[in-house]
This record gives structure tokens, sequence and C-alpha cells, in this order.
């Protein structure tokens, strides 16, 4: 059975640090005027995204192509599968063309785990339902990590992960890395839009702890997901959870400020990102493929930073 890469849980402490040392190879690569190496030649990368995706997508299809592997990208809307094929079916005769990996974006949770079972192809979550994010989670502490030079660990970080994060799998894996890594994570949300049962430590208004932290992480107030009110109205949230411009101006500078995109503009940031001095926003965005090329890389390629250097010089 080949390696998967499903949650932060599986992946581990140990794990997780090897990749994002990997990933520091993969942002030397990405800095060259040909960010292209022929690690995966060879291989192919099948994207199957059940789900809309702009980043997530198009990060992992650049990641596959700067490590010269091959990429199939499933498109839904034109499939087998609105004539009554199943997944299952789908998967196989997908698999049957010879792919390597399946990279899979999901609204049920569990998918990536069932899709598991019908293939010895790696399989890679790319987000299922309200369940994991796993490289998401991965980009952002790699994003900390370098811009805070933090390369041991997040040791006395404290970070406040702030708004809808009962339906977020990039809350749950995010807080999940962020504790492998040794930082302090609160939730920061009205109890409506927190999980049934959780341990975190959890306040319900942002002020209570601005003054606190290393980083805050706002989360996409995510409509889509929701079947009943669960706020009075978005108003009253940005006054309670968003980041204002007042409470911008109480960020201390080393604060650094996340978000997974896409973003609710004036809602759960009601500034502009590119304003704040200490927004990385868009380092994670570029960090999501350094992160994604080292998935791939160690999924498909030998795992050693050795070899990968060697493929590096070709």
């Amino acid at each position: 059975m080949s390696r998967s890469l499903l949650s932060i849980s599986d992946l581990g402490e140990t794990g997780l640090r090897r990749l994002l040392s990997i990933a520091d190879h993969m942002a030397e690569v990405n800095r060259r005027p040909n960010p292209k190496v022929p690690a995966l030649r060879g291989k192919t990368v099948c994207n199957l995204f059940f789900e809309d995706s702009t980043r997530t997508r198009l990060s992992f299809e650049t990641a596959a192509k700067r490590l010269s592997a091959d990429t199939m990208n499933f498109a839904v809307s034109q499939s087998s599968l609105n004539k009554g094929e199943s997944l299952r079916d789908t998967v196989e005769t997908i698999a049957a063309m010879g792919v390597d990996a399946f990279v899979i974006r999901h609204g049920s949770s569990g998918a990536p785990w069932q899709l598991g079972a019908w293939t010895n192809a790696s399989v890679i979550n790319a987000g299922d339902g309200w369940h994991a994010h796993p490289t998401q989670a991965l980009l952002d502490m790699y994003t900390v990590r370098t811009t805070l030079n933090r390369l041991e660990g997040f040791d006395g970080l404290s970070v406040a992960m702030v708004g809808d994060i009962k339906h977020s799998r990039v809350a749950r894996s995010t807080t999940e890395a962020f504790k492998m890594l040794g930082a302090d994570v609160t939730w920061v949300a009205p109890r409506t839009l927190l999980p049934p049962s959780h341990r975190e430590h959890v306040v319900s208004n942002l002020d209570e702890v601005l003054d606190d932290i290393d980083i805050v992480y706002l989360l996409r107030m995510q409509k889509e997901r929701m079947n009943e009110a669960l706020v009075p109205n978005l108003r009253e949230y940005t006054t309670r959870f968003g980041l204002t411009p007042e409470r911008a101006a109480r960020l201390g500078d080393h604060v650094l400020v996340m978000h997974p995109g896409p973003m609710n503009r004036g809602v759960e940031m009601a500034v502009d990102p590119s304003e704040l001095r200490g927004s990385v926003i868009n380092q994670q965005v570029t960090n999501g493929i350094n992160v994604r090329m080292a998935v791939l890389f160690d999924l498909l390629g030998s795992g050693s930073e050795n070899s990968l250097a060697g493929s590096a010089e070709v």
C-alpha cells in the first residue's frame, strides 16, 4: 500500500517536521529563474476536486509540474458521475490509467480514507467536509516558521484562532499542528460557531486576547455550510470578532495576521490586509506551493533530502 497524507494526526510531529524541512529545499527551487526539477518525472498526479477551489487546486497543480510530474484534472461537471457512475467506479477507472497519487477535496468527511481503500495510489487530503485540511496546516506552520525564524518549534507563541470554527477543517488541522509544535492556541468564537465537543481554551470576544497574542488567525465565515442562522447578523459578528481598524491598531509590531482564504472582506477582516504590517496572507499562498511540492516529493519520490539535492542539480 502506498503512503498517503490524510491528516495532521496521522503525520505526527516527526512527519510534520520532516515535511517542513523538505519544504525549505522546495523554496530554494522556487527561487530559481527556472523553478523546475525532474524529481517526479514519470509520475502522474490526479486532482479530484468535488468542491470549488482556487488556491489549493492551482497550488497542487503547480507543485506537481515543478517536480516534472504529469497531471490529470478531473472535472466533476463533465464526468460520468452525472450519468450515475459511483465515486468508486470513477476512482478505479482513473487509477487504471496509471495514477501514482490522487489529490482529493470532497464535501463528505472521511472521503479520502474511503478513496484509499479503493486504490493502491497515494492519497492526499485536500480538504474533507468539516474534518481536515492537512496541507493548509502545513503551509501555515511553514509560514510562521520562516517568518519568525522559529526552526526548532513554536514554544511560547500564543495563537488566537478566530471565527467560524464549527465548520472549519482549517481550524481543526491548523490548531493541531500549532499545538504539536508547542504553541498555545485559543479559540475565539461565539458558542454557536464552536464544535459540540472540544478541549480548546475558548473566549467569546477578540478584545479579550488581542493584547497577548503573537498570531491572529482569522477564519472565513462559511455561509455555504450553514443551514441555520448561527449569528444574529454579519455586522454584529464583525463588531465582536472581526479585525477592525481599531483592533488592527492595537496589534503589536510582532503580531502575524493570517487567513486561509478566500476572504469575506468587511466581515472577518474590515481592513485591507495589504496595509497591515504583520500580514503574511500572501506568503501563505506562496508557501502553499513549497509545502505541496514537499508532500508530493515525500510520497512519490525517495523521501530523502539528499536525493532531492541530487535531483535538483540535474
